[in-house]
């Protein structure tokens, strides 16, 4: 895994050791990172169940303002502080050890865009996007890296489905504000 394009590009990312985690594939990074070029500048990123952190690290790379990252796993996010140290980012980014909900309903922030990669097969994201929903800015953005067969709603509070793409055994599902709201 490498940071594919901005200040970091190049800088090559660990990923934590054992089976519990899925790191997501250069290919759907890049089409990801792709649709939301114009959108990470500036931007407050939230990455729940991070992994390696590759998507908030791609992000602050490409000039978001800052980011959070949260895992339960402690072996994870020893991972995530040794790349974001790596790349030089770790002035602008927050690492957690914590549950996605226990964090979300403390958090008392705001964010742009959130990146959400749960674990598979436990109807996770029907539960968690309500409450995430809530601390999302008005222009925000939700990424969800799902199974095909986890089948998400059209809407989430006023959050529409914008963009689901299939990549091989992973769906990539994106969600907006309209503008006329």
């Amino acid at each position: 895994m490498r940071v594919i394009t901005g200040t970091a590009r190049g800088r090559k990312l660990l990923a934590p050791p054992g089976t519990d985690t899925r790191p997501t594939t250069d290919k759907v990074k890049e089409a990801v990172c792709s649709a939301l070029q114009f959108d990470f500048p500036g931007a407050v990123i939230l990455d729940l169940f991070a992994g390696s952190g590759q998507m908030a690290i791609e992000a602050l790379s490409r000039g978001a303002a800052k980011a959070v990252l949260t895992d339960a796993d402690e072996r994870a996010v020893r991972c995530i502080r040794q790349n974001i140290a790596g790349c030089g980012l770790s002035e602008r980014a927050e690492v957690l050890r914590s549950d996605a909900f226990s964090y979300l309903q403390r958090c008392t922030a705001a964010f742009d865009i959130a990146f959400l990669d749960p674990p598979y097969g436990k109807n996770i994201l029907q539960q968690i996007l309500p409450v995430l929903a809530e601390k999302m800015q008005r222009t925000g953005i939700i990424v969800c890296e799902h199974e095909p067969e986890c089948k998400l709603p059209d809407r989430i509070q006023n959050f529409y489905l914008q963009k689901q793409k299939k990549y091989g055994k992973i769906m990539i599902s994106i969600y907006r504000q309209p503008e006329e709201l």
